[in-house]
């Protein structure tokens, strides 16, 4: 069985806004780092603005999942590491994140945190 945090990264790879949506809590304790800003969100309506409207903008075509891997956990707090292979108007570009979560009692993800490398040229 794929672990929530596998799931997230291959939502997030396919764009699929109902697929995350069902993996979030609606209360979701949202906070992120990308090479630009801060991300928050207290809900899950805001992670999918964030990660729909701002990460990975429409015009950005997920070429490739090139990894996604757990990492082990910390007490309560899961770990998944996973790196896609993005095109867009401006390139192709490697981009890979860092994301730490913990889930409620129904094994939705109640608190998610995620570092991100930002878009990095491939040659």
């Amino acid at each position: 069985m794929e672990s929530p945090g596998t799931r997230f990264a291959q939502s997030l790879a396919a764009k699929d806004e109902s697929s995350l949506r069902g993996l979030l809590a609606p209360d979701v304790d949202f906070r992120a780092l990308t090479p630009g800003r801060p991300w928050e969100a207290a809900d899950a309506d805001g992670v999918l603005r964030a990660v729909f409207g701002s990460w990975f903008e429409p015009s950005d075509e997920i070429m490739d999942v090139l990894e996604v891997r757990d990492g082990e956990d910390v007490v309560d707090t899961h770990a998944v590491g996973y790196r896609f292979k993005v095109r867009n108007r401006g390139g192709t570009y490697l981009v890979e994140q860092q994301a730490y979560y913990r889930c409620d009692a129904n094994g939705r993800i109640h608190h998610l945190r995620v570092l991100c490398s930002g878009y990095r040229p491939v040659d």
